[in-house]
This record gives structure tokens, sequence and C-alpha cells, in this order.
């Protein structure tokens, strides 16, 4: 089966360059994808550091969309628990309904403790939070009145408008890192982006595995999409690329230790430090990353096709602190030498 391939918007900057910048930068990437004929750009929240200038996804996916012709726009993730589920499905109806049922939409529950406690919220809530609020959020989709009554929501009767274009509502999708998660967004119906983070290809594939036994088990109406996000940068030097790779490194180590509790932000610029049991470069490319020549990167993804069974990949192709003209060339060479290898359909005899 042929892949499908997405994009991915963090807007961060280590050197903390404005957000002017970082804003044009990341809109020209959209287009970019669009010409370059990948299927999505999703957009991922993240507050007050600058691991991540993007605190409302929602808001710059309606930008895109108003930019762009056919790329569908997702949010990757809006982090539930620290928004009112009703205000989500508002804004969900709202960008459905102008970017002309162009939406999807990525629902997480959060890692980051620096996030949470700025927000008066406890990340330790964050699943059975999630879980209500996932339940309002469709219930308010669905176009008619309800009411709710809940551990952390309580409400009387409620209709929300504007409607979803989409109908029943726009695709949903789950960013899951951790077998719980899965199991539950499979559960739910919903589609499954993984891979965040460095996870290693041996993990991804045990999780692979999980996703097909749970889709047996559960049976949902609709089969969902299991999908992999990976950094990517194509180049012709494999020298470069080893280069590269440690600008990766930058996303590991910050994104690990806001998840740990260990963060080191300084004046709101995030700054990566070491952590215990650092791969070497060469493990790091490997497992991790999609970035080396054209022949490379079509070799690590077809060990990511083949061992965790994917229909959609997610390639971040803006991380660390890559100029842009590196990441627009390499989003080039990706969609002109890499991309068509898994695009082509066999012909059935």
């Amino acid at each position: 089966m042929p892949l499908e391939f997405g994009t991915f918007l963090l807007l961060q900057s280590p050197s903390a360059r404005p957000s002017q910048e970082i804003y044009t930068r990341g809109v020209e990437i959209a287009e970019a994808a669009e010409d370059l004929g990948f299927r999505n750009m999703w957009l991922a929240e993240h507050h007050f550091s600058t691991y991540g200038y993007l605190s409302r996804p929602l808001v710059l996916a309606q930008h895109i969309a108003d930019r762009t012709k056919d790329l569908r726009v997702g949010t990757a993730v809006i982090v539930a628990p620290l928004h009112h589920p009703l205000v989500i499905a508002e804004e969900i109806a709202t960008v459905d309904q102008l970017s002309g049922g162009r939406l999807d939409v990525g629902l997480g529950r959060g890692y980051q403790p620096y996030e949470f406690v700025r927000l008066g919220l406890k990340l330790e809530d964050s699943r059975a939070r999630w879980e209500e609020e996932v339940d309002i959020i469709l219930q308010a989709l669905a176009g008619q009145p309800f009411s709710y009554h809940g551990q952390f929501y309580d409400f009387p009767e409620t209709s929300t408008f504007p409607e979803a274009l989409q109908k029943p509502y726009p695709p949903f999708w789950v960013a899951a890192q951790s077998p719980e998660s899965i199991t539950a967004a499979v559960r739910r119906g919903f589609n499954v982006i993984t891979g965040g983070a460095g996870a290693p290809l041996e993990r991804l594939a045990e999780y692979g595995e999980l996703f097909r036994r749970t889709v047996a088990e559960v049976k949902p109406t609709t089969s969902p999409i299991l999908g992999v996000q990976r950094p990517v940068y194509v180049c012709e030097d494999e020298g470069e690329a080893r280069r590269v790779a440690e600008q990766a490194r930058w996303n590991m180590r910050v994104a690990t230790s806001l998840r740990l509790g260990r963060e080191k932000v300084e004046k709101g610029r995030a700054v990566a430090t070491p952590l215990e049991g650092e791969v070497d470069t060469n493990t790091l490319l490997e497992q991790s990353l999609v970035v080396g020549t054209p022949e490379t990167c079509i070799k690590q993804l077809e060990s990511l096709r083949d061992r965790v069974g994917i229909e959609l990949f997610n390639g971040s192709f803006w991380f660390g602190d890559l100029s842009h003209e590196q990441v627009l060339s390499s989003m080039e060479m990706f969609a002109k030498q890499v991309k068509p290898h898994f695009e082509q359909r066999v012909p059935v005899a």
C-alpha cells in the first residue's frame, strides 16, 4: 500500500529568534508543502518557552488554509486538558467551516509539568480530564443539544455553533507515545500518530503490533490509520547528515527534560542539557531519524513501513536551528527523490 506523507511544524528556535521571523518561516514552509504535494501540515501546541512558539494551533491552521488550496491542516496536537472542551469544539467547527472541510484534529493530554503548573492545572489529572473532554467534544460536534455531568465538567443542556462541515466531524487523531494511549485511541476509533521525541525503531515496531491487535479486538466501525512522525533531513553529504542529527538531539533533550520536569528555561529560552544514557550519533541515525542521502532516507522509511506497518509518514523538516534554506532544500529533495518511491502503485495482475 502506498504511503501518504504529511509535514509538521513545531515553530521552535534554540537561538530564540524573533516571533515574526519564526511565523513567516512557518507559513512559507506550509506553502512549500502544498507545492511539493504533501497531504497535511500538522501543527503542535506548546507554551511558555522557545521549544515551541505555537500556542494556538487552530489559529495558524486557519491562516495556512487561507494561503493554500488543497493542503489539509491538522493539529498535532491540541493539548485538550489545558482548555475548556466546549471552546475547543467551537474552534474546531469554525476552522472546519472556513477551511472548506480541510481540517484534521489531533488531540493529546499533554506531558509537560512546566505548562500545566503555569495554567494552574495538575498533570496527574490529564488522562481523566482528557477522557471527559473527548466525550464532550464529540457530543458537541454531533450537532444536538446535550448536557454533561462528570468529575471535571458539569453543565446543563448546551448547543454549540457553528457545526462542523465534515460529517459527523473532522477526522480525529491521537499523538500516542505509550501503549495505554494507543489502546485508548483505537478503542475510540481514532487514528494514531506515534514516534515523537526519537522513539527507537524497535519500540515503534512493538507499538505497531499493539495497534493491529487492538484494532482486531475492538473492530472499530472505520479502520483507524497508524502514522509515524520523524525528524527528516535529506542531503547529498553524509557528513552534513551527521551534523544535522545533533540538531535533532536538541529537540530530544529539551522534550525529554520537559517531560521529566527537569527543564532548563532561561527567560523563556529552552536550553538543552545532556541526558543519561544518550545514544551515539550512529545509533540516533539508525533508530530515530530519517536523515541522510536520498538512498539512506528511502531505506529508513522502508524499515518504518515494513516493521511498524504505517500508512502515513509525517516529516518534521524544521527542527533545532536548521536554516530556512536548509529546510526548504531538504523538503524539495524529499519530495522529488524519496517520496515517489513510496507512492508508486503496483498494477493488479
